[in-house]
């Protein structure tokens, strides 16, 4: 599960649909429900970001 979960095509699939998520989250749900809800997505798209990223890096 993990070289899955680790491929650049995953990776941005999290990326993206997470910060959509994020983005409409408190606006599609009122409350803190919206507000916690965007959060956590936004956690797990920065996540995916960071390891985006990290993979960029090509060891000398």
């Amino acid at each position: 599960m993990k070289p899955l979960l680790a491929s650049r095509p995953v990776l941005w699939f999290l990326f993206l649909f997470n910060l959509a998520v994020a983005a409409v989250a408190p606006f599609a749900v009122d409350g803190a429900q919206g507000v916690l809800t965007a959060v956590g997505m936004g956690v797990v798209s920065l996540g995916a970001g960071v390891s985006l990223l990290r993979g960029r890096r090509k060891p000398a």
